[in-house]
């Protein structure tokens, strides 16, 4: 056992472990003992304070994560080896070691254990899956002229933040509406410094055009402030100003400042129509509600800040099917505000255990006060109802679409006459244009439908794979992918992203490609001993190039093809589709990144804020070649050594 350790400051994001002052000896080769005897020999040596404990077992995995009010007293319950479910008894069975850390308080423990789950991901614990951040609408104020633009990530660049949003597909409509309703730029500040006359955007009325002076820095000022108004809830008094102004216009017969205004108003009136239902009883809360069903769960999340719904999202946590829907809701609150930020109100669907110390540990994160209710009537329970029905809702479509994708899975076992129904599956596809920048990219799909965590893209070493050559491209990447696979494979059950459903080796491996692609594919197989392990086929699109005459080559020379309407057919072809559409994406951000690179990201000692500095002096990268010595030296941040460096380099 490592040592109990002291908690920093309950307020920071989020507790990390640290070295404690008190040592404890380790049990874990006590006799040799395992499981509940293990157990019980450490709880002679725990303290009766609050804290965390993990079991791990024999090879070093962890297994589970929990948090104590009285780490003896909780930890001595597992030692009794009765009342815990057949999940739980597995567990203890496989225990070999156990560690601790305590804390000052048990809501500091809360913390921790969630901080700790959400990172290490425990194959026994109540696990958040697709913990994407959220993205929210940004108005930037590090430069004159504001900016109105899409924010993902830490909040570092000075401005407010509006949101969250449910996904980017919101975020990008809000945009395009507030473009019409505010006539904020989106371009970027480079572009912003640049023109010489004003852009499309104007011209269609979704721009003031301040980079050009259409507008002064007061009236564009006016506007930010107008949308920021608009943001913070404030829509109302917005409106009632606007309709003001165009009034006065009207009367004025300046009708075309009264058509603007006019456009702006119904563009407002859109944005409040299309959010849905707003509340009027609280300004901003999230409201979780559960729903469960043929052992899966699905846990629907609404967003509502400054008296607006900023959409929702759907979660599938993994958990044992035993497992109680209110315990999978304390789990899941508990992780998801590890890495985002915390409102003042907490809608649930299921009454919880310990809500009192979730509501403090989540004052202790957020640094005000926030209340968890289950309500009972009144608007609060309307919403709670709707968010329960989008759970059930989508979980029956989940349920619904995971029996349709395990019949596909039997018919691609029986068609290529796999020994059991694939687990995971891998489709490979190259992509270049002219030989240019080539990649290899890899989709994978399983019971669940297309697995995107796990997609991932190769860029080419090899010399000929980076001439474009598809049977060198497809070898390297099968070289580099089935090496590492084989290094795992001495763990026969290898699980995949602490995932113990979904496995890290693949049954089934589908190559964009005929005879040739899948020749160099099992080439590499043969060397890594994995082809005996894993099922190899290549898709090649028949002699017209048509969907529906695909053939699929098998390692044994046979070739085999499919009725159009076969749904196995449709299956097949929508994951080469995937592949083909990942691959080209990647392709395309790697040509686009290559056209982006600036000759300056050449010269040793340039960074990014010394690149910045100077293309803001001199406007542009010839500007920059064409400077002296003495003026790149008056550069802020560009020394005398360092100016010379880059005269050189252009010269």
């Amino acid at each position: 056992m490592r040592g109990a350790m002291p908690y920093g400051h309950p307020r920071r994001h989020a507790l990390r472990e640290r070295p404690g002052r008190a040592k404890y000896r380790s049990m874990q080769n006590a006799g040799d003992r395992t499981g509940a005897a293990l157990i019980a020999e450490v709880v002679k040596h725990l303290p009766e304070r609050p804290g965390v404990y993990r079991y791990y077992d024999a090879r070093g995995e962890l297994l589970y994560v929990g948090k104590a009010r009285n780490l003896k007293a909780r930890v001595r319950s597992y030692a009794q080896g009765r009342g815990h479910s057949t999940r739980i008894m597995m567990m203890i069975n496989q225990v070999a070691r156990v560690e601790f850390t305590t804390t000052t308080t048990e809501a500091e423990a809360l913390l921790l254990e969630a901080n700790l789950i959400k990172r290490l991901k425990p194959r026994f614990n109540i696990l958040l899956r697709d913990d994407k951040s959220f993205p929210y609408i940004l108005i930037a104020h590090d430069h004159a002229a504001p900016q109105l633009t899409k924010h993902r990530g830490a909040r570092r660049r000075p401005g407010h933040y509006y949101g969250p949003f449910a996904n980017a597909g919101a975020v990008n409509r809000a945009i395009a509406a507030m473009q019409k309703a505010f006539l904020l730029r989106t371009c970027s500040d480079s572009v912003y410094a640049n023109r010489s006359r004003p852009c499309l955007l104007h011209q269609i009325r979704r721009c003031a055009a301040p980079c050009t002076g259409e507008v002064s820095e007061a009236e564009y000022a006016e506007l930010v402030q107008q949308a920021e108004d608009f943001l913070s809830g404030r829509s109302k008094a917005v409106q009632e100003e606007l309709t003001r102004q165009m009034q006065q216009a009207a009367q004025a017969l300046d009708y075309e400042r009264a058509a603007i205004l006019r456009d702006r108003l119904a563009a407002m009136r859109h944005i409040t129509q299309g959010q849905g239902v707003n509340p009027r009883s609280f300004e901003a809360a999230d409201v979780f509600a559960i729903a469960q069903d043929g052992g899966m769960s699905c846990i629907q999340a609404f967003f509502f800040r400054n008296w607006q719904n900023w959409g929702n999202r759907a979660y599938f946590p993994r958990a044992g099917s035993e497992r109680e829907a209110a315990d999978i809701l304390a789990a899941f609150v508990a992780q998801f505000y590890d890495a985002h930020p915390v409102p003042p109100l907490i809608l649930l669907s299921h009454d919880v255990a310990e809500r009192e110390l979730l509501e403090e540990a989540l004052r202790q994160r957020a640094g005000h006060r926030v209340r968890i209710i289950v309500p009972q009537r009144g608007e609060k329970r309307q919403f709670v109802r709707m968010a329960l029905d989008n759970a059930q809702e989508t979980l029956a479509q989940r349920l619904a679409t995971a029996r349709t994708q395990a019949k596909l899975l039997e018919g691609v076992a029986e068609l290529f006459d796999l020994p059991r129904t694939p687990r995971r599956i891998e489709v490979y596809d190259n992509s270049h244009l002219s030989g240019t920048h080539p990649v290899s990219a890899m989709i994978v799909a399983g019971p669940e439908g297309f697995m995107k965590a796990h997609y991932r893209t190769f860029n080419m070493r090899d010399a000929r794979a980076a001439r474009g050559d598809d049977y060198a491209m497809m070898r390297e990447v099968m070289q580099r992918r089935l090496a590492r696979l084989a290094k795992e494979a001495v763990a026969a059950d290898a699980q995949g992203d602490g995932d113990e459903s979904f496995p890290q080796m693949p049954d089934l491996i589908l190559v964009d490609g005929g005879a040739g692609q899948l020749r160099a594919a099992l080439d590499v197989a043969r060397e890594l001993g994995l082809a005996e392990r894993i099922a190899f086929v290549g898709v090649a699109k028949g002699p017209d190039r048509d969907a529906g005459e695909e053939r699929f080559h098998l390692p044994d020379g046979r070739v085999l093809s499919l009725s159009r309407r076969d749904p196995v057919l449709y299956y097949l072809q929508r994951l080469r589709d995937e592949a083909h559409r990942f691959a080209i994406g990647a392709q395309r951000r790697r040509r686009g990144k290559a056209a982006r690179a600036s000759s300056l990201d050449a010269i040793p000692g340039i960074g990014p804020a010394r690149k910045r500095a100077l293309l803001a002096a001199f406007g542009s990268v010839r500007g920059v070649a064409r400077a002296e010595v003495v003026e790149l030296a008056a550069v802020e941040g560009i020394s005398e050594q360092l100016a010379q460096s880059i005269y050189d380099y252009f010269h």
